[in-house]
C-alpha cells in the first residue's frame, strides 16, 4: 500500500483524534468555569458565543432556507441547548469520564436500534457498562448527576435524528448556522438571567475562546476527517470518546476513577466500537454529510456530532 494512499487516512485519523481532544479539553475548561458562573453559565457562554461566531462567519439568509430546513434547524437548536445544559449539570456532579460515557448511551442507543441481528447483542455490553458506571449497589454515584447525564443522552439521540433531517434539507455548515444561534438563544433564556450579574470582561473573553475550542474547531476537524476516512473508521474513532474523557478528566481535572468505573467506560466503548464494526450503520457528521467520499457501503446513516455534544 503506497504512502500516497496512507497519507489521507493518517491525516483523517489525526484530525478525528484532535477533534475529540478539543471537545474534552473544552469540557474540562468548562468545568473550571462552573465555580464562577455555575453549570448553566458555563453552558451559556459556550452556546452564546458559538451562535454569534457562526452568524458572523456564515451570515445565513433565512430566505434561502426551506420551511422544512428552518423547522428542523430550530428543533435541533433546542435539542443542542438541552444536551449542553444537561451535560454541564452532569459534569458538575460526576467525573468527566463517567458523564461522557453515560451521555454516549444516546448515540449508541440509536445505533443499536438500527442494528440487525447479532449487532444488537452489544446492548447487553453497554448495559453492563452503565451498571459499572453508576454502581447502584453502593449509592455513591450522585443520582441527580446520573439523571442529568442520561437526559443529555436522550437529547443527543434526538440530536442525531434531527441532524439527519436538517442535513437532507440544508447541507454543509449552513444548517449549523441555524441551529447554533437558536441554541444560544434558548440557553440565554434558560440560564442567562442567573449569569448576567456575574459576568466580567475576562469571563466574556474566556467564553469566546471556549466557543472556538468547542464546537468551532472540532466541527471543522470532523468535517475534514470525514473527507479522508471511511465512515466506518470515523464512527469507530468517535466511539472512543468516553475513553478520551477519562484521560482528560484524570490529567486536567485530577479525577481518579475507580477500577469499576474504568471497566464501565471500557464496556461502553467496546459496545460503541462493536456496534459500529458490525456494519449496520453509517455515521454522519454534524452537518448531515454521510461521508460518501469515503463510504464503506453501509446503508444506515447515523450522525455522530461530537463537536456539539456535551
Amino acid at each position: 500500500m503506497s504512502t500516497t494512499h496512507l497519507s489521507p487516512t493518517r491525516a483523517g485519523v489525526s484530525m478525528a483524534i484532535a477533534s475529540m481532544l478539543c471537545v474534552q479539553v473544552g469540557l474540562a475548561v468548562s468545568v473550571g468555569l462552573i465555580d464562577e458562573v455555575g453549570a448553566g453559565g458555563a453552558a451559556w457562554l459556550r452556546l452564546f458565543w458559538a451562535g454569534v461566531l457562526l452568524l458572523v462567519v456564515v451570515r445565513p439568509r433565512l430566505s434561502s432556507y426551506s420551511r422544512e430546513a428552518l423547522v428542523a434547524g430550530v428543533a435541533l437548536g433546542v435539542v443542542t441547548a438541552g444536551v449542553t445544559l444537561l451535560f454541564m449539570g452532569a459534569v458538575a456532579r460526576l467525573p468527566l469520564g463517567t458523564a461522557s460515557a453515560l451521555e454516549f448511551i444516546g448515540p449508541l442507543g440509536v445505533a443499536l436500534a438500527r442494528s440487525r441481528g447479532a449487532g444488537r447483542a452489544w446492548a447487553a455490553v453497554a448495559a453492563v457498562g452503565v451498571l459499572c458506571l453508576t454502581q447502584p449497589w453502593t449509592g455513591e454515584a450522585d443520582p441527580v448527576g446520573v439523571a442529568l447525564a442520561l437526559a443529555a443522552a436522550a437529547c443527543w439521540a434526538a440530536y442525531i435524528l434531527l441532524t439527519q433531517r436538517l442535513g437532507d434539507a440544508a447541507g454543509g455548515i449552513s444548517g449549523l448556522a441555524i441551529s447554533m444561534p437558536v441554541a444560544g438563544l434558548v440557553a440565554t433564556v434558560v440560564a442567562g438571567p442567573g449569569v448576567f450579574g456575574q459576568l466580567t470582561p475576562q469571563l466574556l473573553l474566556a467564553g469566546v475562546g471556549l466557543a472556538v475550542l468547542l464546537p468551532v474547531v472540532p466541527f471543522t476537524l470532523e468535517l475534514l476527517a470525514l473527507r479522508r476516512l471511511t465512515t466506518g473508521a470515523f464512527g469507530t474513532l468517535m466511539a472512543l470518546e468516553p475513553a478520551f474523557a477519562l484521560v482528560i478528566g484524570f490529567v486536567a481535572l485530577h479525577q481518579t476513577p475507580s477500577w469499576v468505573a474504568v471497566a464501565g467506560i471500557g464496556f461502553v466503548v467496546a459496545a460503541g466500537v462493536g456496534t459500529e464494526r458490525s456494519g449496520a450503520h453509517r455515521p454522519v457528521s454534524s452537518d448531515g454529510s454521510d461521508g460518501s467520499d469515503g463510504s464503506d457501503g453501509s446503508d444506515e446513516p447515523v450522525p455522530v456530532g461530537p463537536a456539539v455534544s456535551g
